[in-house]
């Protein structure tokens, strides 16, 4: 399999007078294309910065940041500006839509981001929401707006698919749903998923597992055979 992405002594440090914080601390690890990753630890544990980091919404303190034959460490404000719109989609915890624009008017906003032509109405069909297209957020409910964010991450084809605690406000049920839709579109799609997430239960669908701790890697776990989402037991 293809490395799609390096980590090369990757630190990210935020200082504050004389303090020096190291969010996270020479991380070094590969993730190869169409994998489905899970970045597990505690809070404060330095994932979120992590994935920030991944996607190009902060810089690192120094260290190399490899995706796709590029180092992202080394580019400015514009040039992490076009990589996000082009090669990333953000999943979050919380969902992101805009209230007064109905399900896809919120997915073809992304369309002013791109250069390519978008299909609203698949996207929405690879989530099983087409006939919602004409609602406004607040008439869906948690999983379905969730599912409106897969789609609009998705549908510009990105290279990663990154995603900060996706099913942190969903219940057990529609959770899975979700964790499904993403495991998907690795499979199918090769789509290379990673989720940062404390649930341990979304790791046991891992092609790999990075455990982070006080902003240090304290494992990398390759699961060369691992669940199915319909394996996993998804009740707490």
């Amino acid at each position: 399999m293809n490395a799609i992405i390096e980590f090369k002594n990757v630190t990210k440090e935020y200082v504050t007078g004389k303090h020096v914080l190291k969010a996270v601390n020479k991380l070094n690890f590969e993730i190869n294309e169409g994998e489905f990753v899970v970045i597990l630890g505690p809070s404060g544990s330095g994932k979120s910065t992590l994935l920030n980091l991944l996607g190009g919404l902060d810089s690192v303190s120094s260290g190399d940041i490899i995706i796709n034959n590029k180092n992202i460490a080394n580019f400015n404000d514009n040039e992490l500006t076009k990589f996000r719109a082009n090669e990333v989609g953000f999943i979050f915890q919380f969902y992101n839509l805009i209230p007064s624009l109905t399900v896809y008017e919120n997915i073809d906003l992304i369309s002013e981001l791109i250069d390519d032509d978008i299909d609203v109405d698949y996207a929405l069909n690879q989530v099983g929401l087409l006939d919602h297209s004409n609602q406004f957020p607040s008439e869906l409910s948690g999983g379905e707006q969730q599912r409106v964010s897969i789609a609009r991450a998705v549908i510009k084809k990105p290279t990663l698919l990154l995603c900060d605690e996706p099913t942190g406000a969903l219940d057990s049920k529609t959770g899975y749903n979700v964790i499904k839709i993403l495991h998907d579109l690795s499979l199918v799609n090769n789509t290379t998923v990673v989720v940062v997430t404390h649930n341990e239960k979304i790791a046991e669908i891992a092609n790999k597992i990075i455990y982070l701790n006080d902003g240090i890697i304290e494992d990398v776990k390759i699961i060369d055979n691992p669940k199915t989402p319909e394996e996993v037991d998804w009740k707490f």
